[in-house]
């Protein structure tokens, strides 16, 4: 479904992706794995196309979107919740999952407003609460919620545990399977690499803009690189 080629990626002279390659099948949580500044958040956005790749190819079912800007994107079927959820504090739960739809003009996006209060009820008892009240799990909750307005066929999502109770990171990670089975297909950046490949068929581990590792979250789970450095076990 979505295939990276060799993709670089600059901020002015700091080469921040050095030529990875990746791709995403359909109907797969693809995990992305890496230490603070490997590259996991510039190459979801250079995919989303807020960044733009100086060389390589960014193709959605074998069409180049690496050239298109980011509303066309979403509107091709590629949404993200971003990290640090950046949802619209001054606007209700309501609103920010209706700027989540903001490309569509069909007349059910009132049923997939119930269909986010159904994966996350919280919001359902906060829907008229100014969203910058939220706490940081629910504001997590209504992020991925206003992605999936979008109805994405690839949902990003970019470290979705950062800052929650390990109660909530529990709960936001069954939800994310339960979209997966749903038949939306997941590419997830995650520093909580445990959690990550308990639910990841495949995943790459970045480091330094290049792709060290990938394989199988079995694979992955089972490489001593990965138990050492991120897993906290030894070698």
């Amino acid at each position: 479904m979505l295939d990276v080629e060799n993709i670089q990626v600059f901020y002015g002279k700091i080469h921040a992706l050095k030529g990875i390659s990746l791709h995403v099948e359909k109907g797969e949580i693809v995990a992305l794995l890496g230490n603070n500044g490997a590259g996991k958040t510039t190459t979801l956005k250079t995919i989303s196309g807020l960044l733009r790749p100086r060389t390589g190819r960014i193709l959605l079912e074998e069409q180049p979107i690496n050239a298109l800007p980011p509303h066309e994107i979403v509107a091709l079927g590629v949404a993200q919740a971003p990290e640090g959820r950046k949802i619209f504090n001054r606007l209700t739960v309501t609103e920010n999952l209706e700027m989540g739809a903001y490309l569509r003009s069909d007349g059910t996006i009132g049923e997939d407003i119930e269909r986010a209060f159904a994966l996350f009820p919280r919001l359902k008892e906060r829907r008229a609460q100014v969203a910058g009240t939220l706490s940081g799990g629910e504001q997590q909750m209504l992020a991925i919620g206003r992605a999936l307005m979008a109805r994405p066929r690839i949902l990003m999502l970019d470290e979705p545990s950062m800052g929650l109770a390990p109660i909530l990171v529990e709960q936001i990670f069954q939800t994310v399977e339960d979209i997966n089975r749903q038949g939306t297909t997941i590419l997830l950046v995650e520093q909580n690499a445990a959690m990550a490949l308990s639910i990841a068929h495949r995943g790459y581990v970045l480091e330094t803009g290049n792709i060290a590792l990938q394989g199988s979250a079995v694979e992955l789970q089972e490489h001593p690189d990965v138990k050492r450095a991120y897993l906290g076990e030894g070698a």
